[in-house]
């Protein structure tokens, strides 16, 4: 395996990401007024916590055997559809109003967005197979979350600027 500091090196800095996602979707969930966002929220929130446990489990068992655990899996992963994939269409009703669930959805966008790169640069440059596979599979996954936080922004962006005032026309 390869230098087993390089890749705890990454492990923990993703533990950190994690636990910061975890946090911040927590704190999301627990401000929306929206029912769907709240449930969304919470919902990534625990797989932010999922993630974390595997890669703390993966940490462990590099600092203690030098080698990945093979038998450590990620847990579910929630599925989140196109159209309106975090807030219900009521939202729409108070969107001038909604300026809590448009930050959210920024930081949610940039904190996956990092995530996503960052997964995938550690799929690319590591050596050992299972660290590439278990890297690639997680940019995956935030690559989904990014995707469905960016769709829901850019539904919401042109009601929410008009709403407030941001247009020039």
């Amino acid at each position: 395996m390869e230098d087993a500091k390089v890749v705890s090196e990454g492990l923990r800095k993703a533990i950190q990401a994690e636990r910061e996602g975890h946090s911040f979707y927590l704190m999301a969930a627990n401000a929306t007024q929206d029912a769907r966002g709240k449930e969304v929220f919470t919902q990534l929130a625990q797989e932010e916590l999922d993630h974390m446990e595997f890669l703390t489990r993966q940490y462990n068992s590099i600092l203690k055997t030098g080698q990945v655990d093979t038998a450590a899996k990620l847990g579910p992963r929630a599925e989140l559809p196109a159209s309106s994939p975090i807030f219900t269409d009521g939202l729409k009703t108070r969107i001038k109003n909604a300026h809590f669930e448009m930050s959210a959805l920024s930081i949610g966008v940039q904190l996956e967005l990092d995530a996503m790169k960052f997964y995938k640069s550690q799929a690319e440059t590591a050596s050992d197979p299972e660290v590439k596979r278990f890297f690639g599979a997680l940019a995956e996954w935030e690559s989904g979350h990014y995707h469905a936080l960016l769709s829901q922004q850019e539904e919401l962006r042109q009601d929410y600027w008009s709403a407030n005032g941001f247009t020039a026309f």
